[in-house]
């Protein structure tokens, strides 16, 4: 036992670099309203991300050809694939997914309160090359202007992940910006992702002009931010991606 313990223990003091991104996928039908989930994967492939949250995913979905969508990605870029469902559509399921290249230890479709459409947080404890459990909660709030139904989802996670032990990476198109009391909230339990100030709005693609999709991680004393970027792809969705490479330093 005390061999195992030994064995155990240096992994435990050493960091881990994560590389991290968050993407709305528009259930992959790009600009010209043309369904291409390998478009999708290849924006993917091309950043070689460690985790990814995708927003806007179907679950064989008559629209987008009763595809497993998020399978489809996770058996393309050999990744562990996760899906979260907000409710029935088309014969399928729509929602959201998760992409890790570690293995999946649980995952939880976390309910919130419902607004324009029913919403989840999708949850996802992954385990790290160290042993150590990670948790990425992957989020699509209420889209319409006003805020009350966002506001609510964004407490009731909030309060959950308040009680985390674990760290967490929390991410995704949280449909409102920079100042909204939505970002402050989380601002005060975990350390933003800043993107470059001159290159931050993240929708639309085409027409870059609102700042609505994030990365937020916690503890903040264990994280390091290393360097965070929206990528320039026009046409396989309506909104850039966000990537960022991240170090997640021992306890």
């Amino acid at each position: 036992m005390l061999s195992c313990l030994l064995a155990i223990a240096p992994m435990l003091d050493q960091s881990t670099s994560l590389r991290v991104m968050t993407y709305n996928i528009r259930h992959g039908r790009g600009m010209g309203n043309q369904l291409n989930l390998e478009r999708t994967a290849e924006v993917i492939r091309k950043l070689n991300p460690d985790l990814v949250g995708l927003q806007e995913v179907d679950e064989k979905v008559q629209r987008s050809g009763a595809v497993d969508q998020a399978g489809f990605l996770g058996q393309s870029l050999t990744m562990n694939p996760a899906f979260g469902a907000f409710m029935d559509y088309e014969g399928g399921r729509y929602g959201m997914g998760a992409l890790s290249r570690f293995p999946l230890k649980r995952m939880t479709s976390f309910a919130l309160p419902e607004g324009n459409e029913p919403r989840i947080a999708l949850i996802v404890e992954v385990e790290l090359p160290t042993g150590e459990t990670l948790k990425l909660v992957n989020v699509h709030f209420d889209w319409v202007e006003d805020d009350g139904f966002r506001f609510a989802q964004a407490s009731k996670l909030a309060d959950e992940l308040k009680k985390a032990k674990e760290p967490f990476i929390l991410l995704g198109d949280f449909n409102d910006e920079p100042g909204s009391r939505t970002l402050k909230l989380f601002q005060s339990i975990a350390k933003e992702v800043p993107k470059p100030a001159s290159n931050r709005f993240t929708f639309s693609s085409t027409k870059p002009e609102k700042e609505i999709d994030f990365i937020f991680c916690a503890p903040a004393d264990r994280w390091e931010i290393n360097s965070c970027q929206v990528i320039d792809e026009k046409l396989a969705s309506d909104h850039r991606p966000v990537f960022a490479e991240l170090t997640l330093r021992p306890k």
